[in-house]
């Protein structure tokens, strides 16, 4: 029987999280900071890597965010419920291909929480958003609920989201309705449309993407997102050191403010990933292809 990995989550006791991870092919970076205006931190991030044998054949590596809500009790409870159940469900599942598992963990997570919820009083209304991203050789597989984003840094683009916001706002961007720039100052903004422990059910957004070599992935809560720019964004995730990005990050968003929780889990690809095989059950990540003067930029950089 396979030993559990353990799964490395914060941060603890509502306040600020870092940690640095290398492997293979892969290096990680995780950072949380607790913001300007909020007592206590509500996100919660997590890095679980099992064994170099199991990562390449078996589950993978898993990476995560989650943002909390519904006040100091609640917040943080529901992001680290989640992203432990989430942990435990997906690496204790036998069998399923790695999409099928994110999806199953997320609902055993959603259910937990929302029988927490409906249980004890002083937690009544919590929810959080879940973004994760599964690496398994040159394959990574995402996870989403929320608005919790996640975003693709490849060498000769301007950087991507990759996740749709499951938010009010975000929706009437998407049905043309709103502008982006009417949308990044929107007093509804934060209004969400799917969490997890919310409702009874609820289903995850699946993608999967092809990893290159010089690849990076962001995810982030809405702390930095609303508050750091996608050029901001852009330019720190280029930067040849991953904890570098991660801290000029969540600093931008302390320059700007800070309101809320700000959470950043960075992924590079240092290495050409090795061969794996496409799990099915997810859609193809919505990368746009580079344009001709980026590929000439990519030649001659």
């Amino acid at each position: 029987m396979a030993v559990m990995p353990a799964p490395h989550i914060g941060p603890d006791m509502g306040g600020n999280f870092e940690y640095q991870w290398s492997g293979d092919f892969v290096q990680a970076h995780l950072l949380s900071d607790v913001g300007k205006k909020r007592n206590q931190n509500e996100d919660a991030c997590v890095l679980c890597a099992p064994d170099e044998h199991e990562t390449h054949n078996g589950a993978g590596l898993l990476i995560g965010v989650a943002d909390g809500m519904g006040g100091a009790n609640g917040g943080g409870f529901a992001s680290q419920t989640a992203l432990q159940t989430i942990v435990d469900a997906y690496y204790g599942q036998a069998s399923g291909s790695i999409p099928d598992r994110l999806g199953a963990a997320i609902e055993q997570a959603n259910e937990r929480i929302f029988q927490e919820a409906d249980s004890r009083p002083e937690l009544q209304g919590m929810g959080t958003t879940v973004s994760l991203v599964v690496i398994k050789g040159e394959y990574a597989y995402i996870a989403q609920v929320g608005d919790s984003r996640v975003y693709l840094s490849r060498h000769g683009r301007p950087i991507q989201q990759l996740t749709d916001d499951h938010s009010l706002v975000a929706e009437q961007v998407r049905n043309g309705f709103l502008s982006e720039n009417e949308a990044r100052n929107h007093s509804m903004r934060n209004l969400i449309t799917r969490a997890v422990g919310t409702r009874k059910a609820i289903k995850a957004d699946l993608f999967f993407l092809r990893l290159e070599r010089h690849d990076s992935l962001l995810i982030c809560s809405d702390g930095l997102s609303n508050v750091v720019s996608d050029e901001e964004i852009d330019e720190a995730m280029h930067l040849p050191s991953l904890q570098g990005a991660a801290r000029i990050l969540v600093g931008h968003a302390l320059e700007g403010g800070a309101p809320d929780n700000i959470t950043v889990a960075a992924l590079r690809v240092t290495k050409t990933p090795p061969h794996a095989r496409l799990e099915e059950g997810a859609l193809h990540a919505p990368v746009e292809a580079s344009s001709f003067l980026a590929r000439l930029k990519g030649i001659f950089t």
